[in-house]
Parts: structure tokens; sequence; C-alpha cells
């Protein structure tokens, strides 16, 4: 069974939510990808899609520089679906006219719905509160066009060419403010494409084991453990495929968290019975990033380093031919943005000096999904809940967790700190609450008072946030009494902090790390 047949093909226009889209058909069960609105015709041909998204984007149609598509996309015979800009751009490139409207839309809308086939199947209510983000609208539907609702700013809120299967609507139905928005795109997937939801985890567990072993044949494969979801998933997966031809390499940095080292070892070795070599670099990495302040630099010596340890080690592994990294389908849709790559590629992710000394060709099992997918797939595979549901954490670990400088004492109150906020998470029941909580050690002093003496000591701060793919972020609202154990015990703990204080900021304008 060809889990990839069926497919959605998105193209981005630069729209916020256009990842948005691609979890929702995902979640219907159903596979996509996301290419840039510039993706040759033949390309996309060659993709062979079921069906067609046009995303939304922040430009207008009849800018100078707006982004376009050729009007062949009309014409391959698949159903089309333009969602806000996207629907724009479908009514002037056939023939209908946008223009700057005199009352913009930004937020939520009423939709009152005129025709119930196609898109709005199965939708009861006449009126549907929707999430709008636009500025323009249309003002003359092209030739073969019908309206199928509308709103008090448009009369072409949705519309359709029922002939050649072109749908476009003006709101967002991906986001979750927008009512009855799961069931319009099902209605685009199973009416119109008429797709089969053939998208699971035992099915790509089922595909990805055939394709790695007929990748790899009877060579042997090296992958990097950070301790982490995604390369612990990666690892187990392709383990799964080529059991003994699988060499683990974990890389103690010094920068881990409280027992990390112990646990990836617990997990993959007792429990897999799977080959992983356990190197401790630590005084190594300390030494490199002492007196080191800048964020940037801090990750570029972690990158080099760990390169340099990791193929001292990889090049005792005899006939390795393969090196398996856990690059997830974000990390592929933001090196074809439509605004191009990101300008400063995070240093410590780039392992292309470690593939060309060492002649190793790339094995990517996870490209294809995104982070929640991962946990997914990791229970499935059997991984242990402590390591499916573990929050985020950076690849240069605490050296981007503590501002200013990195050395061992500082390493030490940091992990510490962490430890106990991950504890009491865990004790209130609001770990998997949470996307992400962690500790950050400041480059602050202050002072305070223990026993009857003053203290000089440094500060900790506490980031807990909410999100759904670590894209954007807010901050968690952590009950005060799970706060004030937090802060008592990190003071009475930890020698060497005399202060606590809680992040409230959100991504964006914050990030979620601090540097």
């Amino acid at each position: 069974m060809d889990i990839h047949s069926g497919r959605i093909l998105i193209l981005d226009f630069g729209s916020q939510y256009t990842q948005l889209i691609a979890r929702r058909i995902r979640e219907a069960k159903v596979y996509c990808e996301i290419h840039p609105f510039s993706t040759k015709i033949s390309t996309i041909k060659a993709f062979r899609p079921a069906g067609i998204i046009l995303s939304g984007g922040p430009s207008s149609v009849y800018g100078k520089k707006a982004p376009l598509v050729t009007k062949d996309i009309f014409n391959l015979g698949v159903p089309v679906l333009g969602i806000c800009y996207g629907l724009q751009l479908t009514a002037r490139l056939l023939g209908g006219v946008v223009e700057k409207s005199g009352k913009h839309e930004y937020g939520g809308a009423d939709l009152i719905i005129g025709d119930r086939a196609d898109l709005f199947k199965g939708i009861r209510k006449k009126k549907l509160r929707v999430w709008m983000s636009h500025g323009d609208k249309i003002k003359k539907l092209p030739s073969g066009f019908k309206s199928i609702a509308k709103s008090d700013n448009s009369a072409f809120s949705a519309i359709r060419n029922e002939k050649k299967r072109i749908y476009g609507v003006q709101f967002h139905p991906e986001v979750v403010h927008s009512e009855e928005g799961t069931r319009i795109i099902s209605n685009f997937l199973f009416n119109i494409c008429r797709v089969k939801p053939l998208w699971t985890m035992s099915s790509f567990i089922d595909s990805s084991i055939a394709e790695i072993r007929e990748k790899v044949g009877k060579d042997r494969v090296i992958c990097g453990i950070s301790g982490g979801v995604d390369s612990s998933v990666t690892a187990l997966l392709v383990h799964k495929a080529i059991g003994k031809q699988l060499t683990c390499i974990f890389v103690d940095n010094g920068l881990l968290r409280k027992g990390e080292g112990l646990a990836v070892a617990k997990a993959l070795r007792k429990n897999f019975k799977m080959n992983l070599l356990c190197v401790d670099a630590s005084e190594r990495f300390l030494k490199s990033l002492r007196n080191v302040a800048d964020p940037e630099r801090k990750r570029k010596l972690i990158g080099g380093d760990f390169i340099r340890v990791f193929q001292a080690e990889a090049r005792s592994i005899k006939d390795a031919s393969f090196l398996a990294q856990g690059t997830l389908y974000p990390d592929v849709i933001e090196s074809v943005s439509t605004k191009g790559p990101s300008a400063t590629i995070k240093s410590h992710h780039n392992v292309g000096g470690l593939l060309k000394n060492m002649h190793l060709k790339l094995i990517e099992p996870l490209r294809e999904l995104f982070k929640d997918e991962v946990r997914v797939l990791g229970r499935e595979l059997g991984l242990a809940a402590e390591m499916v549901e573990r929050h985020p954490f950076p690849g240069p670990g605490l050296a981007i967790r503590i501002i200013g400088g990195v050395t061992q004492q500082r390493c030490h109150i940091l992990r510490e700190a962490d430890a106990v906020v991950l504890e009491e998470i865990k004790k209130a029941g609001l770990y998997n609450e949470v996307w992400q909580s962690f500790a950050v050690l400041l480059p602050v002093k202050s002072v305070g008072v223990m026993g009857d003496e003053r203290t000089y000591e440094n500060t900790i701060a506490v980031r807990a946030v909410q999100s759904l793919d670590g894209m954007t972020a807010d901050w968690a609202r952590l009950p005060y009494d799970v706060l004030e154990v937090i802060s008592t015990r990190i003071i009475n703990e930890v020698r060497g902090v005399n202060r606590v204080v809680y992040d409230i900021s959100s991504k964006p304008p914050s990030t979620i790390e601090w540097e």
C-alpha cells in the first residue's frame, strides 16, 4: 500500500498559517507536502497531486511584486482550493476583479452559508464564526464561478466553479478559531479530491523500514544521539530496519540536563539492545566555551567540537556508509521557504562537513513528519513515555540557557535548578500540559538575605510555554502555588541562587529560548 498515493500539494505564498493547513490534512490521515509558490509546473505534474491548495499570504494580488502561479495550475484536472490570498489569486488569474476593501476583516467574522454542497456538506448551521485576515476582496467573479458563502464585508467569501472543481474561501479554515474548519478541509479532501485516509503511523513505519533496508543494503549506519525525541526515534526506526548494522554515538558535552546520559543509555542500550557508544567529552566542550558570551559563537564552537568528537569515534566504525539524522518536516519547509532559506542556520545543525569528510550519505527517515507525529511514531515503536513525551531541548544544551560565559560551576547551578523545575512541573501533573519548561541562568546577581546574612548571588529565570508546534508560543499560566514551590526549592537547594523570576513573554515577539 502506497501511503503517498492520493496526496495533496500545498503551494505556499508566505502565510503564517501554511503549516497549520498541512497539520490539519495530516490529522485527517492524508499525506501532503508544502512547496513554494514558485514550484515549476513540470514539478507539480511529477508530484501527481490529488488536489492542490493555494495558501494565504501577506501580499496583495495586484501588487507589483505579488507572488504568482501560472494559470496552468487550473488546467491539470485536479481540484484546487484557494485560501485567503489563494482565493483572490484564483479570481484574478481567471478573469475576476480583486480590489482593496473599504473595510478590513481581521479576526472573527460571521460567515453566511448560501450553498451546502461540496465544501459545506454536512454543516447544519447557516452561520459560522470564522477567522479572517485580509484587506482585499473580490469585486467581480470570474466566468463559471458562483458565490457559496458571504460575510458582512464580502459577497464572495467562498466561491466555486463546480465544472472545473475550483474552490476558494476568504477565511482560514485551518485555524482553531474557524468554526467547522476541520469539516470544511475534510470535505475538500474526501468529497472533492476523493482521497483515502491512508497516512497512519503503522503504515509509515512499514514503508520507512522497507525504504531504509533497500537504501542501506548490507552497509553500516551511524546515528548521533542527543537524548532528545527526534534523534532517539530516528535511531529506533533505523534499528528496527537494519538491527546491528546501526551504531549510535552519544556525546556527553557537559551541557546536558541532570541524569540525561544514564537515561539515554537505559532507553536505547538496555531496552532495545542497540549498539551505543557513549563518549564523555565534557572537558573539551567546557574548555572551548570558557569566557564565550556570544550565543552564535557558542553554537559554532559546540557544533565544531561535536563534529570533531563524533568524527573521531565514527572512524572506528568500519564500513560505515550512512549517517542517520532526525531532520523534521518544519526544517525541510524552512529550507524551501517562500522567503528563501534562513539567513542564519543554527550552526550546531550543520553536518555538511561530517558528510563530506567521511564520505557518508544522509538518511533522514523523519523528514516527512511534524513534531507531534514523531511522538506518535515513538509510541508506536515502543519508546518509553519519559523519552517520547520529554520537552524539547536545544542542540547546544545548557550553553544557550546560560546567559554569558559558560563554566562547569554555572552549568552545575543551572542543571540543579532546571531539575527542580521539571520535578515540580511533573508533580503538579502539568508536564504534558505545557510544550516546554526549563530554567535559565541570568548574568545578574542581586542582594538577598539568608539567615542573618546578606548575600549577593545569582538569578534564575523560569520559562514555561504553551504551543502546538514551537512556531508560536504563549507563556504558561502556571498556578501560583507551583511557582512558589519551585522558587522556594531552588533558593533553598541550589547553592549560589537567591532570586527566582518568571518569564511571561510570548513568541513572537520573544523566542522560546533566551539565546
